[in-house]
Formats: C-alpha cells, sequence, structure tokens
C-alpha cells in the first residue's frame, strides 16, 4: 500500500464493514507529534479510506499531493473508516481533531443511505460533529451524498436535504455530492457501482480541492 510521500506514515485504523468488504482506513500523517504540523482531517467512510485502491489513489492522498505542489504546508489525515454511518463518525471526531487541526472535512452519510437509516438521527450527528469543529475554531467543508433511490422518493429528498440543512445552519462550505460527476459513471467506479476506481477519485479530489479554496486562505504556505 503506498503512502503521499517519504515522510508518511501509515496508520491502519479497522472500521465496521459495509456490505461491500472492509479495508484498513489509511492515516496520511507525517511521523511524529510535534512534526506533523498543520493538519486537514478528513473524516469519512470508505469512499475516503479508498476502499479498493492503493493508499495513493484515495483522494486525500491525491489532496496531499495537490497542497505539496501548490506550496500549502498541511498534512492531510485520512481519517475514513469503511463501513462509518454518521453514528460512528461522531464517535470517534472528538479525538480525531486532536492535534493542530486546521480544516475539517466531513465526508459521511454514503452508509446511512445505503441502510436507509433515520435522516433526524443522522442530521444530529452531523450537527454534533460540526459543532464540535466549531467549538474548536475549526473551519468545515461538509460534502453531502445521496440515497439510493430504493427507498423512495420521499427519504431520497429528505436525506439530501440534511446536507444543505446543516451546511446553512453553520455557515459552513459545502459541496451538495462528494461524488459528482462520477457516481452512475460505469467507467469511473469498481465493479461494486459504489467506490470510485483510481481515475473517479482523481476527479473525486479536483472537485474537494476546488470547494476547499475559500478554506486555504490565509494558510501556512511555502510560496511566496
Amino acid at each position: 500500500m503506498g503512502g503521499c510521500g517519504p515522510d508518511a506514515a501509515l496508520v491502519p485504523v479497522v472500521g465496521e464493514t459495509d456490505g461491500v468488504g472492509t479495508r484498513p482506513a489509511v492515516s496520511l500523517a507525517a511521523s511524529g507529534g510535534s512534526e506533523r504540523g498543520p493538519l486537514l482531517v478528513v473524516l469519512g467512510d470508505s469512499l475516503t479510506a479508498g476502499l479498493g485502491l492503493e493508499g495513493d489513489q484515495a483522494y486525500p492522498a491525491l489532496l496531499q499531493e495537490r497542497f505539496h505542489r501548490d506550496g500549502y504546508d498541511l498534512t492531510v489525515v485520512n481519517a475514513g473508516v469503511s463501513g462509518d454511518t454518521t453514528a460512528a463518525g461522531l464517535r470517534r471526531a472528538e479525538w480525531s481533531l486532536a492535534g493542530d487541526v486546521r480544516i475539517l472535512i466531513v465526508a459521511l452519510g454514503g452508509n446511512d443511505g445505503l441502510r436507509g437509516l433515520p435522516v433526524e438521527q443522522m442530521k444530529q450527528n452531523l450537527t454534533e460533529i460540526v459543532a464540535l469543529a466549531r467549538d474548536r475554531g475549526i473551519p468545515v467543508l461538509l460534502a453531502g451524498m445521496e440515497a439510493p433511490p430504493n427507498y423512495g422518493s420521499v427519504y431520497t429528498a429528505e436525506f439530501r436535504a440534511v446536507f444543505q440543512d446543516v451546511a446553512d445552519d453553520f455557515s459552513v462550505a459545502f459541496m451538495p455530492f462528494l461524488l459528482d460527476g462520477v457516481a452512475a459513471v460505469p467507467a469511473l467506479n469498481q465493479p461494486d457501482g459504489i467506490h470510485p476506481t483510481a481515475e473517479g477519485s482523481a476527479i473525486v479530489a479536483n472537485r474537494v480541492y476546488e470547494a476547499l479554496a475559500p478554506l486555504l486562505v490565509g494558510l501556512p504556505s511555502t510560496v511566496r
């Protein structure tokens, strides 16, 4: 499994099953404590962990490469755990925000939708996660997800609205759909039809990077 550079330490975190297999999440953080520098944490599920991909193909690793290329002094921590729902993400949110975290990306909800979990509880979980970051003065990018159509149009609409509502409630940066331009495109997805291929992951990384632009202003940079 690859990393994002010679100074990266790969730290496995065992997650729950998501019905299509499990894989350890990878924390793409420089080894050591004080040497890690400013952090960007991506709190997510198997889409973030990079299920079915090499470690350096997951979109958080591609974000790390982009930050290095563009001169941003940020270490990306891939806090993606396969199978995690918003409830599971909430349980580990506080310790995921330990250290010098400058930005939090929240990319959860896909497994809630796959399981048809109550949208009210999902909204509460996301609200508490974003509130934890707000209370620490950490800017947030919230990435929305879509529910499968088999739960009906009402559930699908209510599910989609949760992400916009939470983003509006906290006035945080928002991308309506993490997999925009990738979902339902067979060539960009693995055989399970859920997880992106390496090419699809690169598209996700580019879209996330664009959505992060307002949050990068004023962050440490090697570009003068």
